[in-house]
C-alpha cells in the first residue's frame, strides 16, 4: 500500500485534535490529528468483529508503519481505541471536515482499513458494515466503497460490473462504451460468420442476454442512486 508508506513515521501527540475547520497546510503526514485518526478507526476495526486480539495490531502495524520515535505513542493509541468500536463514526467525520475537499486521500484510507480487514483471509459481516459506514462518513460513491469492496474481498461472477469487466465507480459512458462492446463481441452473427455450429449460438445468444441484463441491472442501480442522492 503505497499510501501507507507515505504516511509511515507519524508522531501521535493526542486523541482528539481534529477540531479545525480548514485544512492544514502541507501533507496529511504532517497533521498529528491525521494520524491520530487513522490509528483509531484502524483499531477500532479490529473491534468491530467482537474481537481485538494482539495479531490484528501487527496486520494494522504492515500497513501503517510507524518509524521507531513514534511507534509508542502509536501502539498506545492503537491500544486505548480499540477498547469499543464507539466513536469511529466522530472520526471518519473529522477526517471528512478537515480533508473533505481531497476525497482521493479518504478513497486511500478506507483503501487502507479494506486491506487491514481482509489481512487474515476474512472479513466478518461486522467488518464489512463498519467499512461501509466509515466510506459513507466520507462521503464517498457508494460505488467507489462497492469498487474497494471488490478490490479486496473478489466479486461475484453475477456482479454486473464483473460482466462488463469495468469498475463499479467507472463513468456512464465507460459502462455504456463496455456494454457495447462485449456485446458486439458475443453476437450470435459474429459467430455464424465464422460458420460455427449451432450449439456455439445458444451459447452466444444467452452470454449477450447476461450482457443486456447488466447492463440494465447497472443502470437501475444508478438511477436508484441518483434518486438517493
Amino acid at each position: 500500500m503505497s499510501f501507507w508508506r507515505k504516511i509511515a513515521g507519524l508522531a501521535v501527540r493526542g486523541v482528539d485534535e481534529a477540531e479545525c475547520e480548514l485544512c492544514p497546510p502541507g501533507p496529511p503526514g504532517a497533521d498529528p490529528a491525521f494520524s491520530t485518526a487513522v490509528t483509531a478507526l484502524g483499531a477500532k476495526l479490529a473491534k468491530a468483529d467482537g474481537l481485538a486480539q494482539t495479531q490484528e495490531y501487527a496486520a494494522f502495524s504492515t500497513v501503517f508503519q510507524a518509524d521507531d520515535g513514534s511507534e509508542g505513542a502509536v501502539r498506545r493509541l492503537y491500544q486505548l481505541a480499540r477498547q469499543t468500536t464507539r466513536g469511529f463514526e466522530g472520526y471518519a467525520r473529522r477526517l471528512r471536515k478537515r480533508y473533505g475537499g481531497c476525497p482521493e486521500l479518504l478513497e486511500d484510507v478506507l483503501d487502507g482499513l479494506f486491506h487491514i480487514a481482509s489481512s487474515d483471509g476474512v472479513v466478518t459481516g461486522d467488518e464489512l458494515a463498519y467499512l461501509e459506514r466509515v466510506g459513507e462518513l466520507f462521503g464517498l460513491s457508494p460505488l467507489t466503497v462497492r469498487r474497494l469492496k471488490a478490490t479486496h474481498l473478489g466479486a461475484g461472477d453475477d456482479d454486473p460490473y464483473v460482466i462488463l469487466d469495468v469498475p463499479a465507480d467507472a463513468p456512464d459512458d465507460v459502462v455504456r462504451s463496455a456494454w457495447r462492446a462485449r456485446l458486439s463481441e458475443a453476437h450470435p452473427d459474429r459467430l455464424h460468420a465464422r460458420g460455427l455450429p449451432a450449439a456455439f449460438m445458444e451459447v452466444a445468444e444467452a452470454k449477450a442476454s447476461a450482457i443486456n441484463a447488466a447492463f440494465s441491472q447497472i443502470q437501475r442501480e444508478r438511477k436508484a442512486l441518483a434518486g438517493a442522492i
